[in-house]
């Protein structure tokens, strides 16, 4: 299995609280909300989060070109941010990386932006180039394990990953319906970017020891999107936190029982966090043997639902604290699909 040899984090400029976006809501409306909703909204876990745009912006009808537009443009700043940052850390000149998958549900260009960067960014012109749309919230646990078979092949290769989501994009400032008043209350927009390395070991960087995937039938109403008439509809229509406990649980446990791992064995994990009441269901999961997920909720705190991005930022503050047992990523997004994986420490080897 590869080596995981950085992680690099970049957000947009503009912050907002989440105050800051009830306040906006309520102009949007033309009325308070309904105290019932403020509390639900409010009680999110998340203090603050960065958007791609002016909190105004987000109040006017905007079409499928403007949308397009801020993507590519804020898109591709926090993705060099991102790159450029995972790469000095990993001390890899552009010309050493073999391939780049790009991971992103909340936009997409053509030519890609990974293509994009090969000139602008000094890559050799023979780099691979996969972008993957449609993972959503699982996008960084699948896409590492992409990343990793790719760093496998032809005698190893050194992989730049990049998770990007716009999803502020997404608000649609003309429903107010309850689905999107809450998606607008939890989602909001990053990059994050990961060398990942099949070449000779370094010995000082973790591994990655196993991934496992599971798309359950009939849930292709629990979260998506429907391509609306200015730009993608959020689907969201099913109550993911009982879905964890009653359909993901069983599935992370025989993920880790084919490990030959029990939950005492594991550091804490790195998981994507949804929302607070998701993270309250996996916490529930991991308790007694893990004591809380207090990296998730910070992230979920401090940066809100990214989607995809979000359990790579989750992972980075992991592998700051040097832990030495294995360490559990986990995700769930469209399909209904869950992505797990195993990142063993350098201690381990």
């Amino acid at each position: 299995m590869s080596e995981l040899i950085s992680i690099a984090t970049a957000v947009p400029d503009h912050l907002i609280t989440q105050s800051g976006v009830l306040a906006v809501l309520a102009k949007a409306r033309g009325a308070a909300l309904p105290a019932r909703l403020e509390q639900i909204l409010g009680n999110s876990g998340i203090d603050q989060r960065y958007l791609a745009c002016e909190p105004d912006y987000y109040l006017e009808p905007r079409s499928w070109a403007d949308r397009a537009s801020i993507y590519g443009q804020v898109g591709t700043e926090l993705a060099h941010e991102a790159a450029r940052d995972a790469l000095e850390k990993a001390s890899l000149a552009p010309t050493a990386i073999d391939a780049i998958v790009m991971i992103s549900t909340t936009g997409t260009m053509t030519p890609s932006i990974p293509s994009r960067m090969i000139e602008a960014m000094g890559f050799d012109s023979s780099t691979q180039t996969i972008p993957v749309f449609g993972y959503g919230c699982a996008g960084s646990v699948l896409g590492l394990r992409l990343a990793n078979d790719l760093a496998a092949a032809n005698g190893g290769q050194n992989v730049l990953m990049i998770a990007l989501e716009l999803c502020s994009l997404s608000y649609d400032y003309s429903q107010f319906d309850k689905k999107n008043m809450i998606a607008t209350a939890l989602f909001a927009d990053g990059c994050a970017a990961a060398v990942i390395s099949g070449k000779t070991c370094r010995g000082d960087s973790p591994s990655f020891r196993a991934f496992d995937q599971k798309t359950w039938p009939n849930t292709l109403d629990m979260m998506g999107w429907e391509i609306g008439a200015t730009g993608f509809d959020l689907v969201l229509a099913r109550d993911i936190p009982n879905f964890v406990a009653k359909d993901f649980t069983p599935f992370c446990d025989a993920f880790l029982e084919t490990q030959g791992l029990e939950k005492s064995d594991l550091a804490e994990p790195a998981c994507h966090p949804g929302g607070g009441r998701v993270v309250e269901a996996l916490e529930a999961y991991f308790a007694p043997e893990i004591e809380g997920i207090p990296a998730t909720r910070d992230v979920l705190r401090q940066h809100g639902n990214m989607s995809s991005p979000t359990v790579l930022f989750v992972l980075k503050q992991l592998l700051l604290q040097k832990p030495d047992k294995p360490i559990l990523l986990t995700a769930l997004g469209p399909g209904f699909t869950a992505g797990l994986g195993i990142l063993d420490p350098a201690s381990a080897k």
